[in-house]
């Protein structure tokens, strides 16, 4: 039996509510850590996240989906002069990461039919495209300084890949009426092209996640913090996962898709499921893999089960194939019984490879984001989004 539920999981997120406008970091406690500040990619994941509550039909969720869209328009996130939104109240940065949440919660909140929702879309959308989108490359810049005038060197495949599923969102949520939608599903799949059928198939399904200013690959890039939050060193197991869905999810509003995104989704999924479960001999994804395919940091983070479980789900519904949907349920058994939290109704955000609760890269259960994701994908066709699956 599951001890992970729906309804227990929104009402532990919910407790990130702030009085003062947003969402912040829970502890593992499910009281929000006051010394983080506001993070902007908290406030868009959580009201992403309860936007997506609303479409369920359940009740209660439209007030947080508002003050989420409101901190998101015109909190201390927000620059109002200039445009954008910094990373924090704390660092004045303006991330490719960070920005993508923001089009997703826009997107959420606009599908929902949220105050407020349409307008932070159209306003997102915008800084999306003029200050990130790189159409040249068919990919999206880092990160700014807070004045919009110094562009860092850095690209990453973290950013793209948030940009992806924001993108195909963004689109859903505006409609095939709106030109937009056409244009942003493009750029998705030219994203998905560039990262998914270049970088990782040319390297037998081992994606580098960080690039030089000329998208040239970095492999040994934080070698000395393999532990990175955001941006570890070597081969990222869940973003492999992730990717591969993001590909099906391309898939399903490509017209006339090309054959490649279903089998450059199998073949991403297939090398991250042999090659990273029990890579040390404990079951369990490591976070991380070297180049030849050696654990590194051999933590157990909740976020890749996740994304095990939600692309194994999709493939099998895409496919047909009962052999996915047998790993992910075995997958999903292993999170049950390690991960969950009977006391938060969540799961602990890290794990030592013995099935220990760590905080050596992630303190408390901040993010519903990916274990919502997957109870909601679960038993849903496979669209471009999750809100859409969800209408």
């Amino acid at each position: 039996m599951d001890v992970t539920d729906l309804d227990r999981l929104l009402d532990f997120a919910a407790r990130s509510w702030l009085p003062e406008g947003g969402f912040g970091y829970l502890g593992a406690d499910g009281r929000v850590l006051p010394d983080r500040g506001q993070e902007t990619w908290i406030v868009a994941r959580m009201t992403h996240v309860f936007g997506l509550a609303q479409l369920t039909g359940r009740s209660g969720w439209n007030e947080l989906v508002r003050r989420g869209v409101e901190a998101l328009a015109a909190g201390p996130l927000h620059d109002g002069a200039r445009g954008g939104w910094y990373a924090s109240t704390a660092d004045d940065t303006k991330a490719a990461y960070v920005h993508a949440f923001v089009v997703l919660a826009g997107a959420t909140a606009a599908a929902a039919g949220a105050p407020g929702g349409r307008e932070l879309l159209d306003e997102a959308l915008d800084v999306w495209q003029t200050r990130f989108w790189d159409d040249a490359e068919g990919l999206a810049v880092e990160e700014w300084d807070a004045g919009w005038a110094a562009l860092s060197d850095y690209r990453g495949a973290n950013a793209n890949m948030h940009g992806v599923e924001a993108s195909l969102a963004a689109a859903d949520a505006l409609g095939d009426g709106d030109p937009r939608a056409a244009r942003l599903r493009a750029q998705a799949l030219r994203t998905v092209e560039r990262v998914v059928h270049g970088w990782a198939r040319e390297r037998d399904w081992r994606l580098p996640e960080h690039f030089t200013a000329e998208w040239q690959p970095l492999p040994d890039h934080n070698r000395d913090e393999p532990a990175h939050p955001f941006r570890p060193y070597g081969v990222t197991v869940g973003h492999q996962f992730e990717w591969a869905r993001l590909a099906l999810h391309a898939r399903a509003v490509t017209p006339d898709p090309p054959a490649w995104l279903l089998e450059d989704a199998t073949g991403l999924f297939t090398a991250a499921a042999s090659r990273g479960w029990a890579a040390d001999g404990h079951a369990g994804f490591p976070y991380t893999l070297d180049w030849d395919d050696r654990p590194v940091v051999g933590q157990r983070m909740h976020w890749v089960l996740c994304e095990a479980v939600a692309a194994g789900r999709a493939l099998a519904t895409v496919t047909g194939d009962a052999a996915y949907r047998s790993l992910a349920d075995h997958w999903w058994a292993h999170g049950e019984a390690r991960f969950a939290d009977p006391a938060t109704g969540s799961w602990h955000h890290e794990l030592t490879p013995e099935g220990a609760v760590a905080t050596d890269t992630w303190v408390g259960q901040p993010d519903a984001y990916h274990l919502a994701q997957v109870l909601l994908l679960s038993g849903r066709p496979v669209r471009g989004s999750v809100a859409a699956a969800l209408r």
